[in-house]
This record gives structure tokens, C-alpha cells and sequence, in this order.
């Protein structure tokens, strides 16, 4: 636990300056674009909606003795929907978050997530959004490992479907709900107990990941509708989502949707990602009953995102792990 030492700390200290001015160009930005910066709280009553990731539990001792169980945050999503119910039109946020069970060079426990929600603005606009704020890194190349990207050029746009037919050979869509059928044609392995989404995450990883961002930023946009619960349906597809991820050097950097405003659907969505939760892991989150309120209430017509703020960081300055763009990791 000797992070802070000026040894260690001289190593790391190019890449924290760097990452230090892109945040501020980053601010500086976001205001020039009429947005206000807010935060919310970490403590929620649920720490997101995701089946996949595992949380951090906490218990808040009131005054009277009560007890109430609360979950550090892994996105300040559903918050930040609020404030847009409730009048905010444009809103960003650096928040820390957190997601137990994670660690690799790419993955921390604790990490900056940069959130942006735009009232009355489609997913296209955030397309547009995320290839500017590429360009504030103000560097000729981001690097991830052998791989390089401009920041600059305009990025390559490219559905999901599409992606799984060029770099897996698989007609993606007519696998739905047949993870068998998509194991065969991808041709990855499949084991025991495997869902659809798990093969579709291994050929993802296997064959598809490594080749977006390459050169130039990748749009991978139009997910199946069933893997993306808070987001709204393509007009005219209704099998895919409005949702994008965008890569840079075949690293994940960012997922937007146009938002969800359906109260009822979204409830339905919540409860069977829960359903599906406890049956993979035994554990549920509780559903936050304020965001539904909310949407009740009205939430506007939007789109947002959570971009990675340390692989950003990462990207700008060529750093192999996720610690050396961190002022102290967690120990």
C-alpha cells in the first residue's frame, strides 16, 4: 500500500495530468454545449439493473436505530433520469462507481463512469456526442496494446447484425433464443447450461471485439431487443433496441441508448432481468420504485450514455492497465 510514494507516484504522474486536462476539456465542453454538471448520490436501494454484475452492499444506521440496506452504485443512471423527469434537459456527471468481483486491466471495483442525458435529442445525437469528445483527448492516436485509432475520423458504423455477419459469419438475428443453433453456425464452443446471451458474449469476445475501433472509432449499434432493458425499440425493427457501444483499439468504451419512457414496460423489463438474476446467481435487487415513479411522472423523450472515464484516460495516454491512470488504486 505504497501507491502515494514519490517513486511510484513519478511513474503514474504524466498519465494523471493527462488525464486531469482531458476532464477539463471534457467540462469545458459540456458547458459550451448548455449542460449542467451534477451529482447524485452513491447510496441506492439498488445498485442498477444488470444481471450480470455483482454489487456492494452497505447498511445506513438512522438516528432511531432503523436499519435500511443500501448498495453503493454501479451507474448513476436511473438518478440522473429523475432530475430529467423533473425539469433538467441536459446533465453530465464524473461519478465514481462501483462493481464487485471485477478486476483485470480493463476492470476495476472502483472507477470514474462519465454519464451525459440529453431531453428531446435521439441516439444519433449521442453518436455525435461521443465522436467529439473523442477528439478533446488532443492527442493524433489513441493505443490500446498493437492497436491504434484516430481520434479524429469520423467512425465507422456498423449494427449488430452486421458486425456477427462479416466477423463470425452468422446470421444473427434468426439465432434468437437458439444459443445451440448460434454456437454452431459462430462455431465456438458451447457448454452446459449456456443461455443464448452467454454464446453471443463468447463470440463477441472471440471473434468480433478485437476487430471494432481499429483505425478509427466503431458505432456497433442496433442490439437485440432482450439485451437492452432500458432501452426503447427501433421505429420499424422492433427485434433490436436503440442502443450503441463504442469501441476504440477493440476496447469497449462506451453504451448509450434512446431511453425507455415506458413505465410499464420498463417494470416488465426489470422484474424478468431480476428473475433471471436469482436464477443464475440466487441473488435480486430490489427495483427502484422512485425511477418508476418518475417515468409515471414523465420523463421526456432522451438519450444518454455512460462512457469509461480510466479507459479513456487509458487510451489517451498508451497505459497498459487501468492503475496507472488511477491517482491511488484500490487496496
Amino acid at each position: 500500500m505504497t501507491d502515494w510514494r514519490p517513486d511510484k507516484l513519478s511513474r503514474r504522474l504524466p498519465n494523471l495530468q493527462a488525464r486531469a486536462r482531458l476532464q477539463g476539456a471534457i467540462r469545458q465542453w459540456f458547458a459550451s454545449e448548455g449542460f449542467v454538471e451534477v451529482e447524485t448520490p452513491v447510496l441506492q436501494m439498488a445498485p442498477g439493473a444488470e444481471v450480470h454484475l455483482a454489487g456492494f452492499a452497505t447498511h445506513w444506521e438512522l438516528p432511531d436505530g432503523e436499519e435500511r440496506e443500501r448498495w453503493l452504485h454501479s451507474s448513476p443512471e436511473f438518478a440522473m433520469k429523475k432530475l430529467l423527469a423533473g425539469g433538467v434537459p441536459r446533465l453530465f456527471q464524473f461519478a465514481r462507481v462501483f462493481r464487485n468481483a471485477e478486476g483485470s486491466a480493463l476492470h476495476y471495483p472502483e472507477f470514474t463512469l462519465l454519464e451525459w442525458y440529453r431531453a428531446g435529442a435521439d441516439y444519433e445525437t449521442i453518436m455525435q456526442d461521443s465522436a467529439r469528445l473523442l477528439a478533446l483527448a488532443d492527442v493524433s492516436e489513441l493505443r490500446w496494446g498493437d492497436r491504434r485509432c484516430d481520434p479524429r475520423a469520423e467512425p465507422e458504423r456498423l449494427t449488430v447484425a452486421e458486425a456477427f455477419r462479416r466477423y463470425a459469419g452468422v446470421d444473427l438475428l434468426a439465432t434468437v433464443g437458439h444459443a445451440d443453433r448460434l454456437a454452431r453456425d459462430s462455431g465456438v464452443a458451447m457448454h452446459a447450461g449456456d443461455s443464448w446471451d452467454d454464446v453471443f458474449f463468447r463470440v463477441m469476445f472471440d471473434k468480433i471485439e478485437g476487430q471494432l475501433g481499429v483505425g478509427r472509432p466503431t458505432i456497433l449499434c442496433e442490439y437485440p431487443i432482450g439485451m437492452a432493458a432500458l432501452a426503447r425499440a427501433k421505429p420499424g425493427d422492433p427485434r433490436v433496441a436503440e442502443r450503441f457501444e463504442l469501441y476504440v483499439c477493440g476496447v469497449e468504451l462506451a453504451n448509450a441508448f434512446g431511453e425507455l419512457t415506458d413505465p410499464a414496460v420498463q417494470r416488465a423489463r426489470l422484474q424478468a432481468d431480476m428473475d433471471e438474476k436469482e436464477r443464475l446467481y440466487g441473488v435480486r435487487w430490489p427495483i427502484d420504485e422512485d425511477f418508476l415513479a418518475a417515468l409515471e411522472h414523465g420523463l421526456p423523450p432522451c438519450s444518454g450514455i455512460a462512457l469509461g472515464f480510466d479507459r479513456l484516460a487509458m487510451l489517451t495516454t498508451g497505459a497498459s492497465h487501468i492503475e496507472d491512470v488511477l491517482w491511488l488504486p484500490v487496496r
